[in-house]
């Protein structure tokens, strides 16, 4: 099944679950999730023994349909609902390309998105049901990305997804103000899904193009969302099409990651860097300035550099800085430090670090070892550096990621 991509699972995951939820509600999505799953295994279990379907997405939703509504019926108390959507839904809908085109689905992953980011729970339980329904990722991706304990993102989900239950969600039903409330959350969801697909703490790949380009896929929907267009919507586009501009020079022949200042600058996308541009500017409108807006404006200095060393270091100092005040984090600390010791010398980033006591979750982090072996080498405290050198190895997610931190902190 290769021709299909090695996504395609993941993918259609998400879609499935956005497209029956609308249909049989997301109280349902508990229901809706075993459908799907049950749908793709039996892809996987059937398909290599005959020719793949001409349509597959209709395949799969016509046997995740199925399986929902048998499960809904067997639910006496939901017997109702089921025998209401059927009538809604008769098979030979199912065969209409119109189910599939672009715009449906569309309109049913944005309204899922939402339907996540109800305002009684906190948003980490908001943030982690959608990654797990919408985005297909599993427990383990949750916790690298989020820096909580496995063990936490079980509780998370559990919550969001009794909430879920108890309510009877429909977009529509939400006013212009309930809309705009829920806008935070799901920019979160999606930044977070886009940084899972530039660096993928996943073992099969460091970067995921398929997550990305569903992110800005997304996020360009919010965007152009009358009731609830943004500047900060339009600062995190910019910052997606930015780092997607330099994905084309991030890896070498054989798939390993390269760093930024071994990267090929001539295989950077211009038409997506000026695509970010143009969203950057267009999020200067008003006096917001949010963390997307300081990130994207890192992002932007990288492009713009003639190279490595002519990167105007200060100027993503600065904006580190802000980022550090709009979204108080360990690791905003940790990378303006990396910026300052290009800027100012590696002595000047230790000099930040040491005022800095980085909470459990960054302490045992690749991250934080590698810089500070690369900065206790670049100060000449050899020792220091291959201790911390070969916690970074020890920790690292993935061999990539690995393999790129045995050229950065080779000694």
């Amino acid at each position: 099944m290769t021709e299909l991509g090695d996504n395609f699972f993941r993918h259609e995951y998400g879609r499935l679950v956005a497209m029956l939820s609308r249909r049989v509600g997301v109280h349902n999505v508990e229901a809706v999730e075993d459908a799907v799953q049950f749908a793709l295994g039996a892809a996987v279990e059937t398909w290599p023994r005959s020719n793949i379907p001409d349509r597959p997405s209709a395949w799969l939703f016509r046997v995740a349909h199925n399986y929902v509504l048998g499960e809904l019926r067997r639910s006496a108390h939901r017997a109702d609902l089921a025998l209401q959507h059927h009538a809604h839904l008769e098979p030979h809908e199912l065969d209409s390309p119109q189910v599939f085109l672009a715009s449906d689905v569309r309109d049913d992953m944005l309204r899922m998105l939402f339907a996540c980011c109800d305002d009684s729970l906190p948003i980490e339980a908001q943030l982690v049901l959608a990654l797990k329904v919408l985005c297909g990722f599993d427990v383990r991706e949750i916790a690298e990305r989020i820096f909580v304990s496995e063990a936490n993102v079980y509780k998370r989900l559990a919550r969001a997804r009794s909430r879920l239950r108890e309510v009877d969600f429909e977009l529509d039903d939400l006013n212009p103000s309930e809309l705009a409330s829920r806008v935070p959350a799901v920019q979160t969801i999606l930044y977070v899904l886009f940084t899972e697909g530039y660096l993928s703490s996943h073992a099969e790949g460091a970067i995921r193009r398929e997550l990305c380009d569903e992110s800005i896929r997304l996020t360009h929907e919010l965007a152009g969302h009358a009731l609830i267009t943004s500047p900060d919507t339009f600062a995190l586009l910019a910052l997606m099409h930015l780092h997607v501009a330099r994905m084309p020079a991030r890896q070498d022949g054989s798939g390993g990651l390269l760093l930024l200042a071994e990267q090929d600058r001539s295989l950077w996308d211009q038409k997506q860097i000026t695509t970010g541009l143009e969203w950057l500017a267009r999020s200067a409108q008003g006096e917001v300035f949010s963390r997307y807006h300081a990130e994207a404006g890192i992002a932007a200095e990288h492009c713009l550099a003639p190279s490595f060393a002519e990167t105007r270091w200060e100027r993503i100092v600065e904006n580190y800085a802000f980022l550090e005040q709009l979204a108080p984090s360990a690791l905003h600390t940790l990378n303006r430090a990396v910026a300052l010791a290009e800027w100012k010398g590696p002595e000047a980033g230790l000099q930040l670090l040491d005022s800095l006591a980085p909470p459990s979750w960054l302490a045992g982090s690749y991250m934080w070892f590698a810089v500070l072996s690369d900065l206790h080498r670049r100060a000449g405290n050899i020792e220091v550096a291959k201790q911390h050198r070969a916690s970074a190895l020890g920790c690292a997610p993935s061999s990539a990621v690995q393999a790129a931190l045995e050229r950065r902190l080779a000694l």
